[in-house]
């Protein structure tokens, strides 16, 4: 049995380019798990494996692996940065215990940095801050300690201090041990002493030094008062209360250091081992009915208690499906028969394999506390639960967003859909944020997904890797409905053909519901006027309309409808009836409740030098932007403002133009909001034309 105490499992996060994927290689070279670095760079990071990941110098999927650091295993997962794939992030958080926030000296909290923390507190997850970089032009160590305490609203816990900066920067101060851990020049990362403060640091060292000791003694009553009393508090007492404070999230433990200079890295693999919690040390997982209810218990995490995993990827490969899976709760081993509840099917487990980025290692079993990948499983996939079929059990699920773009799609060879539909298919299952669906008037191929270089990506993959060349249409921007007037209407379905008849009569509310409350239905009806079974048929009625709007076909969304009163026929009134009588009513009373068109609005946040600014609020001012704020640091400026997606095409390639190829940014979405009448208009003109022509 493995000692679960010596587990870490733990996920790298950052904004793009903040150097996750690099922190990983210099982990896995000290660890001893790769003898040769590969760089982001030259296309060679281990856990970059993709082809597209190599060539654009981006991470695209979170990758596993495992390696071992002072007798401990840690379970490390690499994730992507850029905005359009959060998806990995929230998923990878979601399973894991603990995290490193990697940050850039010279950018800061950045914009993805933000979202990426967001994600992470929802999920209670353990994090030690790293700021990479220090080597950097304009890099600044206590500046991104401020933006911590400023922008996330969290508390840094100063565990190093940086010897030099930028080209000087040579090295770090250990608070706790005051020592100085200081590497020579020649980039490899054993070469380095550990000596005393440099006389120039020694006041500053123990100003910080004080405050780490008296946020962190915060944490134990005893300890706290040894202190008060001006008794001497050992480095084990307090590391103790650090790793109680880290555990809690009162603070974070934060580091600095270069991982592409190979300074630094040791001492938050250090961290991770003294302050990350195990697995039996985080919350337990919930567990829930199949409505989604908690039910009051929880996945212990103990090899000896009944199975609990959940599976938070899928990635096919040329094995087969690989579906990775945190075990909570007790064991797993190859030939056993488990559960998945979300589908009520059994599965046999075939293999199971332990990752290293695409490299993979067959294993016998394995327990609570364990991260690893089952081959070969067919109904699985993310967020299911696999659990024991005696003792049936599911865990608390994801929730993934909704795709706010599209593309349509056809196969360049004649006869290639049968292709294109198989590769898609296995694509969709992979990532819950990436959707196909065939429109049932034009025939076309839908694929929607989280934006333009999300799209791009998938067509990337549809090419190298299913070998399916396909036809690109222009994007298109997932506008929905909804109705800005309250209105009573009644509807009479009556029919005579021979035989018995229909007959349904509903007397309705239709009104615009809360923003974000989907679609509602309530039924006010008493003395029966419409029979108690007839009320779901109206309703299903009601529902199937929605997908379709009366302005250009769009979902309609935020709509509440009442059945106030009715009537039936003993022998011509039926569900179907009912159900038909719902469908007319909806066509009858939406087009006079006043509908709207409702456009999605893009959080957007762009840095620019401050040179640019200027020319870059007045672009998003054309492109209909509302500006929200602005800020202005020593490395340039950072505006946020909400813009129309539909303005926001093709906007990376005019933003580097403006600013001559330095400008960021990123985009995610925050709202629907209503559309414009003359940009209304058009979009319905449009709408109506290309269903004319289908």
């Amino acid at each position: 049995m493995k000692d679960l105490t010596r587990y870490r499992n733990i996920g790298i996060f950052a904004h793009v380019d903040a150097g996750k994927t690099t922190t990983t290689e210099r982990i896995l070279s000290l660890t001893g798990k790769i003898h040769k670095i590969g760089e982001v760079h030259d296309g060679a990071a281990t856990t970059d494996f993709m082809e597209q990941e190599q060539e654009r110098g981006i991470t695209i999927q979170s990758a596993a692996t495992s390696c071992f650091w002072n007798e401990h295993q840690l379970n490390i997962i690499d994730t992507p940065g850029h905005v359009d794939f959060t998806i990995e992030v929230y998923r990878s958080l979601k399973v894991l215990d603990g995290g490193i926030g990697v940050f850039c000296a010279s950018g800061g909290v950045e914009p993805q940095s933000e979202t990426n923390w967001r994600y992470a507190n929802d999920s209670g997850v353990s994090r030690i801050i790293y700021v990479n970089k220090l080597d950097r032009t304009g890099g600044d160590f206590y500046r991104v300690v401020k933006q911590v305490k400023d922008v996330l609203a969290a508390t840094p816990l100063v565990m190093v201090l940086p010897i030099g900066i930028e080209d000087e920067f040579k090295g770090v101060v250990d608070l706790l041990t005051r020592k100085a851990w200081i590497w020579d020049g020649s980039g490899d990362p054993t070469n380095y002493e550990i000596t005393d403060v440099p006389e120039d640091m020694v006041e500053d060292v123990e100003e910080w030094r004080e405050k780490l000791v008296e946020v962190a003694v915060e944490q134990d009553d005893a300890t706290m008062e040894k202190y008060l009393e001006g008794e001497e508090i050992s480095v084990d007492e307090i590391k103790a209360c650090i790793r109680k404070g880290t555990r809690d999230l009162a603070f974070f433990p934060t580091y600095c250091g270069s991982s592409f200079k190979n300074k630094g890295v040791q001492l938050v693999l250090n961290a991770v081992v003294d302050y990350l919690p195990n697995p039996t040390e985080v919350k337990p997982q919930p567990e829930v009915d199949l409505e989604g209810n908690a039910t009051g218990e929880f996945a212990i995490v103990d090899p000896e208690k009944p199975l609990r995993a959940l599976a938070f990827k899928i990635m096919d490969d040329r094995y087969g499906a690989l579906t990775f899976t945190r075990l909570y709760s007790g064991t797993l081993s190859k030939g056993d028969t488990v559960l998945n509840t979300a589908t009520g099917k059994t599965e046999r487990v075939s293999r199971l394999v332990e990752m290293h980025a695409n490299s993979r290692e067959e294993i016998e079993s394995a327990q609570a506390g364990d991260i690893i990948a089952i081959v070969g499983m067919k109904n699985v996939r993310t967020g299911h639960t696999i659990c024991d079929p005696k003792k049936p059990a599911t865990l608390e699920p994801m929730v993934f967003p909704e795709p706010v773009i599209s593309i349509s799609v056809k196969p360049k060879v004649k006869g290639g859909e049968e292709k294109m539909g198989a590769a898609l298919t296995k694509m969709v299952q992979e990532d819950p944020s990436f959707h196909m669906v065939t429109d049932e008037e034009s025939g076309e191929t839908i694929l929607k997904g989280m934006g333009e270089l999300h799209l791009d990506i998938k067509v990337d993959i549809l090419k190298r890797t299913h070998g399916v060349e396909v036809e690109v249409g222009e994007p298109q921007v997932a506008y929905r409905e909804s109705i800005t007037k309250r209105l009573e209407d009644e509807y009479i379905h009556k029919k005579q053909s021979g035989g018995s008849g229909q007959y349904a009569k509903i007397g309705y509310v239709i009104e615009p519901g809360e923003p974000g409350s989907g679609f509602q239905f309530e039924s006010k009806v008493t003395g029966g006027a419409v029979p108690r079974e007839y009320w779901p048929a109206v309703e299903k009625g009601f529902e199937s309309c929605i997908d379709k709007g009366v302005l250009a076909g769009f979902p309609c969304m935020d709509l509440k409808f009442t059945l106030m009163e009715g009537g039936f026929h003993p022998v011509d009134s039926s569900a179907m009836a009912f159900e038909i009588a719902a469908k007319a009513a909806y066509r009858q009373s939406v087009p006079q409740a006043a509908p709207q068109l409702l456009e999605p609005i893009m959080n957007v946040d762009v840095f620019t030098p401050d040179d640019y600014m200027g020319d870059v609020i007045g672009d998003l001012n054309r492109r209909r932007g509302m500006m929200k704020s602005q800020e202005t640091s020593q490395t340039g400026a950072r505006i946020k403002a909400d813009v129309p997606l539909s303005e926001m095409f093709g906007y990376i390639g005019d933003l580097r133009t403006m600013t001559s190829g330095r400008g960021q940014f990123s985009m995610s979405f925050s709202h629907y909001s209503p559309c414009p009448s003359n940009i209304a208009e058009e979009v319905i003109k449009a709408a109506k034309e290309r269903q004319a022509a289908s």
